[in-house]
């Protein structure tokens, strides 16, 4: 097993670059995700922006050193912070920047330690932090960071496992913190973004930079049963969301603390981060001339941005209704490869289970999917003949309402999916996959294990 004790600055800047590359690879999904503190569809991106920012100032660090990279790279993350979960990722990683000052190169016991700092880090910045969201998350994840580090074994490659592990768990459980979660059907989209950034950075430890060229990452299901999400259980409340409003305010002696007072009974979803002269201030107002009026008397004001959410939302509503065009069903399948899980997302399914000829999956990861959909009636197609039964079994081991249409092959499921009729109901729909199906005839040409010899 690979193990790595330090990196240096250089090693830390290309671990998070090979991470903010990941990160890009789902950030549309992430977004898709994004219903907290408002449903504007934006979160993944601004996490993503925000990062790339962090990269570009990175690579312009006075030296090599951990210390200076981590500045570095704390101050181009509050410079490029862009929306709710941009400036708390700023505040995690001058969390990080803290617990890496003064270092060379760091271990495993160093980055636990700069990940506690970034927890605290990222509580601090908001007026009202709010639980089942990216705090919890990086919160436990440093947890599990500091238990593993404390075992003895503080390789930073079993300290990264450990918190990403962490991590992953955090995320499934967020719908049980937050109910806007669980009541829309999806885990917290800034949870997902700091999963999948830790998960990047795990991988390029491990040497996985090439692998991760043909992979995509990992979506979180959540780990409770979530309502049915439909685009239209988002509209329910028809109070205004106002503007987004996000600047950067220059100046000398500011005190973060004071201007988030002021500031706290203006808006909602107000974050103060930055220091003594610079402060990136994100709040969700009504009335954003007030507070731009105000933020000039202190200051240079810079980056200012304000964006009408109620327009956001709407056009949030809009990709929610093309991403999910049937809301009252979910089909599940059971695939083989990255690639043709992508294939089958693109024809409607939900949720996509590892399996094939030679690693068949089991009921419980057929259950556990089942669980992880919003839809409360499920088809599922095994596309494989091995395994049917189990499929069949899992009828019994859910309360949900579930059609096996028994697929044998891929271009089986693929013809069963585009005979899937979103304005026709359950059982309608599983007849029409059962009739596409059987009209399929599949042959697969496979390499011998050995060689043999048959009729003499």
């Amino acid at each position: 097993m690979r193990q790595v004790a330090t990196i240096g600055g250089q090693d830390l800047r290309e671990m998070f670059a090979a991470a903010t590359t990941w990160l890009e690879k789902s950030a549309s999904d992430i977004d898709a995700l994004n219903v907290f503190p408002v449903p504007d569809g934006d979160c993944g991106t601004n996490m993503l922006l925000t990062m790339r920012s962090s990269i570009e100032e990175a690579y312009r660090a006075p030296d090599r050193s951990a210390s200076a990279v981590a500045q570095a790279m704390a101050n181009g993350a509050l410079m490029g912070a862009r929306g709710n979960s941009g400036v708390i990722l700023s505040q995690i990683w001058r969390g990080l920047a803290q617990g890496l000052a003064g270092k060379e190169s760091f271990t495993g016991s160093d980055l636990a330690e700069a990940l506690l700092q970034a927890s605290t880090m990222a509580y601090k910045g908001l007026s009202n932090p709010v639980e089942g969201t990216i705090l919890t998350v990086v919160r436990e994840a440093s947890a599990a960071a500091q238990a593993q580090a404390a075992s003895g074994n503080d390789d930073l490659i079993s300290v990264m496992e450990a918190t990403v592990s962490a991590a992953n768990e955090s995320v499934a459980n967020t719908p049980s913190l937050l109910s806007v979660l669980r009541e829309a059907g999806v885990v917290d989209a800034g949870g997902q973004g700091l999963y999948t950034l830790l998960d990047g950075a795990l991988r390029y430890l491990r040497g996985e930079v090439e692998q991760m060229q043909f992979r995509k990452p990992q979506m979180i299901a959540s780990n409770i049963p979530l309502t049915a999400r439909t685009p239209q259980m988002l509209t329910a409340e028809e109070v205004p969301y106002g503007y987004c409003t996000e600047f950067l305010l220059k100046g000398e002696k500011f005190d973060p603390d004071k201007l988030r007072t002021r500031l706290e009974k203006k808006g909602q979803s107000l974050i103060v981060v930055g220091d003594e002269s610079t402060v990136r201030v994100h709040i969700h107002t009504l009335d954003p001339g007030n507070i731009i009026h105000y933020a000039a008397s202190l200051g240079t004001m810079h980056q200012v941005s304000i964006r009408n959410m109620d327009e956001q939302h709407q056009d949030f509503l809009q990709m929610q209704k093309e991403r999910m065009p049937a809301t009252d069903m979910a089909i599940i399948a059971v695939v083989s490869g990255d690639g043709l899980a992508d294939i089958l997302g693109s024809l409607g399914v939900a949720a996509t289970v590892p399996g094939g000829q030679t690693m068949n999956p089991s009921t419980k990861d057929l259950l556990q999917a089942i669980e992880s959909v919003a839809s409360d009636k499920v088809i599922i197609l095994p596309n494989n003949k091995n395994i049917v039964l189990t499929a069949e079994q899992v009828q019994s081991l859910t309360a949900k309402s579930i059609e096996v249409v028994p697929t044998e092959t891929i271009p089986q499921g693929i013809a069963a999916l585009l005979a899937f009729d979103y304005e026709a109901d359950f059982e309608t729909n599983a007849q029409l996959m059962n009739k596409a199906k059987s009209a399929v005839k599949t042959i697969e040409i496979t390499r011998a294990i050995r060689s043999t010899r048959l009729g003499g």
